[in-house]
């Protein structure tokens, strides 16, 4: 005996949403969704041709596609056509793979933050987020650019360096062969830009029209015409080619042809294990109950530059920054440091020595500053044998972002004859140190507060936090590499990434409680 079995449509039932079950996360993304204010969507949308599918409905199939590892827009599409889940949570309308890719990645710019801060505050009100301790880190993903087509920063600063001593090679026999009679309306501008150490591009353009303008008196001159081929031909271009590559790397070592905004890094996915640098992007989060707070996106390899950008995004969006912020030893820093103590953030971050100070070696070892003396009245330091190093001078460094760094300066007054020097230091004549005050009282207090026990348990509790999250991106959900290129659309799929990690979360926490609660009934 079978089933009854037949392609009668009308056996189908009519109300799709009989056959998604009461727990399902797609009513998790539907109930969200629905809550959002429809306000917020009035930005993506100034009004004007057809009626548009409503924002609220894209929104949903968006997250919802994200959370079953769906990221192509065509294969949205699909899903929407022969999907039941995707028919329901869209109303049966069918939008193309051009909306939705459009709606993802342009209309959305000015109100995906919007959302995803709404959402956090639905997440806050019902208690499973208190906004509290704030857990960053940051992890290398991809960029969709060609592995192999690259500009490198110091490659066009060689180069141009070679083209411009060219250019000035060119003009100064040019001058030589011209007479002083011949000089008298472009000859002086020629020698002056022969003298310059840096010849921009539109300098060179100024001076080709005048060598241009000489040539037109001479048209018979072979080397003058030689001259002005290969300069409007062949430097030039390649001039304003270099300075074009510069505009686009900016403070940066290097960007991808494919994705000028994408930045060679060295990743841990290496399926070579040559240590290829490959075009990517730096994306940090911050984390509590591995929800995931705020998120940003950056052209920098290094984590340490990363975390006030992000903590100023953090800070628009929230209208404050949590009470704790816990990392790793990549974001200690005085930057950072002062930073956190300046908006009076309590901060639970390592510094690059913080685990090697406990060691023996460390604590043996004379030549580190931690293990001598400093008298505050006197400003003096006091090594491991009781040689005294009296101030010097002042320094002050600037970073690249412009933070000042004040440096003091203190030499010893006679390391002569001390059979500890060579333990001590390698340079000859006396030992000189260079210390910022600032960054060892900043070091003190993150030492005090990750020995704390309050602070031992958080730093403790960072290896469960974003960790796991960029985990269930990577390997759970195959988020390995970026669908979209350039630094605002890849923000944005972050941003919709990071929505739906949310709404999972909060669907296997509502899960995790009621099968709690049956246990305890039972």
């Amino acid at each position: 005996m079978f089933l009854k079995y037949t392609m009668d449509q009308l056996m189908l039932p009519m109300d799709l949403e009989e056959d998604i079950p009461q727990n399902h996360l797609v009513r998790v993304v539907n109930a969200a969704v629905n809550r959002l204010d429809d306000a917020i969507f009035d930005a993506a949308y100034p009004g004007g041709g057809r009626d548009s599918y409503h924002p609220k409905m894209l929104t949903k199939v968006i997250i919802y596609a994200y959370t079953q590892r769906l990221y192509s827009s065509r294969q949205i599409a699909k899903a929407i056509r022969e999907n039941i889940v995707f028919m329901w949570i869209a109303g049966r309308q069918r939008p193309d793979f051009r909306t939705i890719n459009r709606f993802r990645s342009e209309r959305m710019k000015a109100v995906l933050e919007t959302v995803f801060t709404a959402v956090l505050q639905f997440l806050a009100d019902e208690k499973y987020v208190g906004l509290e301790h704030y857990f960053v880190d940051g992890t290398k993903i991809e960029a969709n650019a060609n592995r192999y087509t690259f500009v490198w920063g110091k490659a066009v600063v060689k180069h141009k360096a070679k083209l411009q001593e060219k250019v000035q090679t060119l003009f100064a026999t040019i001058e030589e062969a011209e007479s002083q009679e011949e000089r008298v309306h472009a000859g002086q501008d020629l020698s002056e830009l022969g003298e310059v150490s840096e010849i921009t591009s539109q300098k060179l353009e100024t001076a080709v029209k005048l060598l241009e303008e000489r040539l037109q008196a001479k048209p018979k001159d072979k080397p003058l015409k030689k001259a002005v081929r290969v300069l409007r031909k062949d430097l030039l271009p390649r001039l304003q080619t270099y300075e074009s590559h510069q505009e686009i790397l900016g403070n940066r070592n290097s960007y991808s042809k494919t994705d000028k905004d994408a930045t060679f890094m060295r990743m841990k996915e290496d399926h070579m294990r040559n240590g290829q640098l490959k075009p990517g992007y730096n994306v940090h989060i911050g984390t509590e109950n591995q929800f995931i707070l705020g998120y940003s996106v950056h052209q920098r390899p290094t984590d340490t530059r990363c975390l006030i950008p992000h903590l100023e995004k953090v800070k628009s969006a929230l209208g404050k920054l949590p009470a704790t912020v816990i990392a790793d030893a990549g974001y200690g820093g005085e930057e950072n440091y002062d930073y956190l103590e300046g908006n009076e953030v309590e901060a639970i971050v390592k510094y690059s020595t913080y685990h090697r100070e406990k060691s023996k070696a460390w604590q043996k070892d004379i030549s580190k500053i931690d293990n001598w003396t400093y008298n505050t009245e006197q400003d003096t330091w006091t090594c491991a044998l009781g040689q005294t190093l009296i101030f010097r001078r002042a320094s002050k460094e600037k970073t690249e972002s412009g933070y000042e760094i004040e440096y003091r300066h203190y030499r010893s007054i006679g390391c002569e004859g001390c059979p500890l020097k060579p333990q001590c230091t390698k340079a000859e004549g006396n030992r000189e140190v260079k210390v910022s005050l600032k960054y060892l009282r900043l070091k003190n207090q993150a030492r005090e507060k990750l020995r704390s026990e309050e602070g031992y348990a958080l730093a403790v509790r960072r290896m469960i936090e974003p960790e796991p999250v960029f985990g269930d991106m990577k390997n759970n959900r195959g988020f390995k590499r970026f669908m979209l290129r350039g630094l605002p659309k890849v923000s944005l799929e972050v941003g919709w990434l990071s929505l739906a990690h949310n709404l999972l979360k909060k669907a296997a926490v509502d899960a995790k409680n009621k099968g709690s609660k049956r246990k305890q009934v039972a």
